[in-house]
């Protein structure tokens, strides 16, 4: 391959490639197998590479940079106008293709490994702040059903527990104390989850 542009459409296993040269002419349309990509870019002359931002396209773009060449991301958006049929991988990789011919196009920073370990932690912190709460509102819910009103708000919900916990107490029935959530009682799952 001799381009001086090259649309790579990420995929599961088969990537399809789009290279054009300096005139905008298509020079070649390809498709690589997931574990010849870096081969065949290894073997390349340096030139542009673009892909749509993904989230595998941070690991990407890192990898055909160690390599020479200059790697480039686009937002989605910028690729969907630019797809002349129906949307599937080979025409995703030309549609990439073409958008980069655009003078105005504005490209996606690549993240280092270290701001990608970061997100992931802030990513994991919010799974479990969403799920504390989905579990606080259905505690809230079900013990509505019985008459036992509890005020919004994490630190409300502990003294609600031990209503629950409380087996002389006749509010909740027997039934409902029995359900489990995840690795134990209704409410130690609850209070047992941290922000």
């Amino acid at each position: 391959m001799s381009a001086a542009f090259i649309g790579l459409d990420l995929a599961k296993s088969v990537f399809p490639v789009h290279g054009v040269d300096i005139h905008g002419k298509v020079v070649v349309t390809k498709r690589l197998r997931r574990d010849a990509v870096l081969a065949i870019f290894a073997n390349l002359a340096p030139c542009v590479v673009w892909m749509e931002a993904c989230a595998g396209s941070h690991v990407w773009a890192r990898e055909i940079a160690r390599l020479g060449h200059a790697v480039r991301r686009m937002a989605p958006q910028y690729v969907k106008p630019c797809v002349k049929r129906h949307r599937n991988d080979r025409a995703d990789a030309a549609a990439i293709g073409e958008a980069v011919q655009r003078p105005s196009l504005r490209f996606v920073a690549v993240r280092t490994e270290e701001q990608r370990g970061t997100l992931a932690i802030h990513r994991v912190r919010e799974t479990l702040v969403a799920q504390k709460t989905q579990r606080i509102n259905a505690l809230r819910a079900h013990l509505a059903e019985f008459g036992v009103v509890t005020p919004q708000g994490a630190g409300k919900v502990a003294p609600r527990t031990a209503v629950v916990a409380d087996l002389e107490d006749t509010w909740v029935p027997g039934l409902a104390r029995s359900v489990r959530a995840g690795s134990g009682n209704l409410n130690i799952g609850i209070s047992g989850v941290s922000a």
